[in-house]
């Protein structure tokens, strides 16, 4: 029945997803190339601490701390697996227009944010979609499939993930990656929105950075075959070389489902760490959270693909996917101590995605109560038990379920993104309005608004 349903969805989602993102780049005259510099720039201001309030980079940090996952290492393997070298071509277009789907589902995040009594902001799809649409029935809807794809389901597939890899690479018990994890991510959670960002702020650049270098050495030690493997991509993505992989239909197939599982572009998860960062303009986080998923699909992505396709393993046919193959590739470049970097990558990049996919929940949840904090303790301590719990299970229903859910989500999400599409296309005309009249630093002024239900206390310009 998994099978079916996950079949049918993906199809949904591979007419649904490039169609869209490619109608919001054009209505939006191509906005993730022609703000793609000024993305660096509103990046380079978006460092400074407001009060209580997070930085945008904070919250930029957080966000590619959750989509710079398993995906990037195990879930490109198994899309050049199942769907060959071509896959990654289809997940460069997933991700170039997703640039476009990000932007605008972050600057309605932005637009509709709350103010909370803490001096901190609440937001994402179910507050869009109730204050935009006013259809509080689906912001229910979203919230209860947010709260269970990632609160419940992913975090259970990253904390099985973390402990297979960590007993794998270096023998250590399960067990002991239960005990450390229960530790490590209980005093974080507890401490809110402000230390899980903090923490993001600290990893996610490091992390990052690492693996990108990484991968940046094996195409320097490879520079000769580098162009025969974007061929190899290239001619795979369209039915040209059906030696490999599943011809041109699995090939889109799976470069999309892997390219939305990786990015979350349109999937209304990154929306809802978009809505908590203090900007001046909700057009100045709608650049930054597409620049995180130029991040996490054009770059981190490549890296890991041309890991794979450099090495000699997969010329020779080897037969095996998922994250074994990045380590036996990353292996045959560097030595058996590649395996042990994967791992570790992979273990960080899973940890922040659990501190991530733990703040969605949360949200999720305040969205419907926003005063008893003992639903909050109750959802913290249910957490840390599911991920003792799912690091000693066999993962299969769960994986398959995750990605019923996931679909599920980006239906609603790009629905709700369809009918408010004008409100953000207004938005982003202010935004460019403000520049031709020479304003260097756009700023939002909610009078302009006053037809749109905008929690005003949430512009107020500290």
């Amino acid at each position: 029945m998994f099978a079916a349903l996950n079949d049918f969805l993906g199809q949904v989602l591979v007419y649904t997803l490039i169609p869209l993102g490619l109608w919001f780049t054009i209505s939006s005259r191509f906005v993730q190339v022609r703000f793609f510099g000024r993305m660096f720039k509103v990046l380079g201001g978006a460092f400074h601490h407001e009060g209580r309030h997070l930085s945008s980079f904070q919250a930029l940090a957080l966000s590619v701390g959750g989509r710079v996952g398993a995906g990037n290492i195990a879930g490109v393997a198994v899309a050049i697996t199942l769907g060959g070298p071509g896959a990654i071509f289809w997940m460069w277009i997933v991700g170039l227009m997703g640039m476009a789907t990000s932007f605008f589902e972050c600057t309605l995040a932005q637009l509709f944010k709350t103010a909370e009594n803490d001096g901190t902001y609440r937001g994402g799809p179910a507050y869009y979609i109730e204050h935009g649409l006013g259809q509080k029935w689906l912001a229910g809807i979203f919230s209860v499939l947010l709260l269970v794809t990632f609160g419940f389901a992913f975090n259970a597939v990253q904390s099985f993930t973390m402990a297979s890899s960590l007993n794998d690479a270096f023998g250590v018990p399960v067990w002991v990656t239960c005990v450390g994890l229960v530790l490590i991510v209980g005093s974080i959670i507890i401490g809110g929105i402000r230390r899980i960002a903090d923490v993001a702020e600290l990893i996610v650049p490091f992390m990052a950075l690492g693996y990108l270098l990484m991968a940046l050495v094996v195409i320097a030690m490879n520079i000769s075959e580098v162009p025969a493997a974007f061929m190899l991509i290239f001619n795979n993505a369209f039915g040209l070389d059906e030696a490999v992989g599943g011809g041109i239909g699995a090939a889109i197939l799976f470069g999309v489902k892997r390219g939305l599982f990786s990015n979350e572009a349109g999937l209304g998860s990154a929306p809802n760490v978009a809505a908590v960062a203090y900007v001046p303009h909700p057009v100045n986080q709608g650049m930054v959270q597409s620049l995180s998923v130029f991040v996490d699909t054009l770059l981190m992505c490549t890296c890991t693909a041309m890991i794979i396709l450099l090495s000699d393993g997969y010329a020779n046919g080897a037969d095996v996917g998922g994250v074994v193959m990045t380590q036996n590739a990353l292996a045959g470049h560097v030595g058996d101590w590649g395996r042990g970097f994967v791992s570790i990558a992979l273990v960080l990049f899973t940890f922040t995605s659990m501190i991530y996919c733990y703040y969605l929940g949360e949200n999720s949840l305040i969205y419907f109560d926003h005063d008893h904090p003992m639903l909050i303790t109750s959802y913290r301590v249910l957490v840390l038990a599911l991920l003792v719990w799912a690091a000693l299970q066999d993962l299969s229903s769960i994986f398959a379920f995750s990605d019923i859910t996931m679909s599920l989500l980006a239906i609603v999400n790009l629905t709700a993104l369809v009918l408010l599409f004008k409100v953000g296309k207004r938005v982003l005309d202010d935004y460019d309005s403000q520049l031709k009249q020479g304003i260097e630093r756009p700023v939002f002024d909610p009078a302009k608004f006053s037809d749109l239900k905008i929690d005003a206390a949430a512009w107020r310009q500290d």
